[in-house]
């Protein structure tokens, strides 16, 4: 088993690169997707994006999952409110994968805690706008978008009873210690993300190898990157 560095020689958390930031992010969100960032950057485009999208609301089409949405507090990597209501929403055929995680979650005493699903695209590139060339690494490339930006990514963990369960590193911490090739975490966190993986993976999930949290939907490409206000989403 490879041990993970020392605590000396990680790399900084995305918390502790961009705190600081989050002020100039929000500034870019208030005042548009060009703001601070040079010429307008167009909504990127793709051919293969060819399915109508069709987004849900979570919390309604399966009022057992339960939502944590950092993007909505301050409790996120930028440490600033981003999104202006606490709600999530997904492509239906996402959201109805993911109801099915849920139905084997409760099986096993478990149920799923929602952090993130579709994120609009300016939030991304403002994010991209404020943060320094040398540490984009850490965002996504509103060039192309992010599969959130399609409504195809969620962020999760489990809960058991209500209380959030220990999983190998805290939400949103980008070091080693979230990775999924991470084996140095408690052997029950280890075994619980393990266990998430399964079940999202069975129903049509791929898993980001860097983030224990993050699943893509197996067919993100076919929808479009979007860029609907999370407050203006018509969903069903």
């Amino acid at each position: 088993m490879t041990a993970l560095p020392s605590a000396t020689a990680l790399p900084p958390t995305r918390r502790a690169v961009l705190r600081g930031l989050g002020a100039g992010v929000v500034a870019g969100v208030l005042g548009g997707c060009g703001a601070r960032g040079g010429p307008a950057l167009a909504l990127p485009q793709d051919p293969q994006a060819t399915a109508t999208p069709d987004l849900v609301d979570l919390a309604r089409l399966d009022p057992r999952l339960r939502l944590d949405i950092r993007y909505a507090t301050p409790a996120n990597f930028m440490g600033r409110v981003l999104y202006p209501v606490s709600r999530a929403v997904a492509q239906r055929p996402v959201a109805e994968a993911l109801s099915k995680v849920q139905t084997r979650a409760e099986a096993a005493g478990y149920g799923l805690l929602i952090f993130d699903a579709y994120r609009p695209w300016r939030i991304t590139k403002a994010m991209w706008d404020q943060t320094p060339p040398e540490k984009r690494e850490f965002v996504a490339d509103p060039r192309t978008g992010s599969r959130h930006n399609r409504g195809c990514s969620i962020d999760l963990s489990l809960h058991r009873g209500g209380v959030e369960v220990t999983m190998p590193s805290p939400y949103d911490d980008f070091t080693p210690a979230a990775y999924r090739s991470n084996t140095a975490a408690p052997p029950q966190a280890l075994a619980l993300s393990r266990m998430l993986e399964g079940w999202m993976v069975a129903e049509g999930f791929a898993p980001l190898p860097n983030e224990w949290w993050h699943y893509d939907w197996a067919e993100w490409r076919r929808y479009p990157v979007m860029d609907v206000p999370l407050e203006d989403v018509t969903a069903g």
